[in-house]
């Protein structure tokens, strides 16, 4: 994790709201706004539906973690990241050293019906809501390991508008900055503490 007053980076499978609740919460906290999946299809000027057509997932992921490294390379910003930008290692290791990372949670079956409920194209339900739905749970029980690995915080979503996802991720910023503050004190408080010690013991030597 950075500071707080970094990079954010929102994290979670499709359908948790991430391209919504990014521009609003960036907005609430004065940050620059990266959806990585639209930069991805700008740079290929396709859809994220087409590149995974015409040249597989590995290309697709190869997009993102450009993508991802070059959000992470520039002004502070709240990041909306693709469901599967956890799968490459050195993407975590990126998200864990240069972002505040906020797991969004969701049930499967809620997931499958908000991504249902938009007119975009997604590779996820080209087989029908019900195929979806155990894709998705496969989804979960194979990437929650690796969203916990990032995540310092997650916050679960499935009742909630985006207003109030944002309300509660930028309450529970608050709390980490307020800790990690709180961290740095004591820090301060301990090196200043040694740092008497080890003048007192040295005055002593010296007589």
């Amino acid at each position: 994790m950075t500071a707080v007053t970094g990079h954010v980076a929102l994290v979670g499978l499709s359908g948790t709201g991430k391209s919504t609740v990014a521009p609003l919460l960036a907005a609430r906290r004065g940050l620059a706004c990266v959806d990585l999946d639209g930069v991805v299809v700008a740079q290929a000027g396709r859809s994220v539906a087409e590149i995974f057509a015409a040249d597989g997932e590995a290309r697709f992921r190869s997009l993102e973690s450009d993508a991802l490294a070059r959000a992470l390379d520039g002004p502070p910003a709240v990041l909306a990241t693709g469901g599967g930008v956890v799968l490459d290692a050195a993407n975590r290791d990126l998200l864990t050293e240069r972002a505040t990372v906020v797991w969004l949670q969701s049930r499967p079956g809620t997931l499958a019906a908000r991504l249902s409920a938009t007119d975009e194209e997604r590779p996820l339900l080209s087989d029908g809501l019900d195929v979806a739905v155990e894709r998705l749970s496969q989804m979960s029980a194979a990437r929650g390991p690796l969203y916990t690995a990032v995540a310092d915080v997650a916050l679960e979503v499935d009742d909630c508008t985006a207003e109030e996802v944002v309300d509660a991720v930028d309450e529970l910023l608050g709390a980490l900055l307020h800790a990690s503050r709180d961290d740095a004190s004591r820090d301060e408080v301990s090196r200043d503490d040694a740092s008497r010690n080890h003048a007192s013991g040295n005055h002593g030597a010296v007589q």
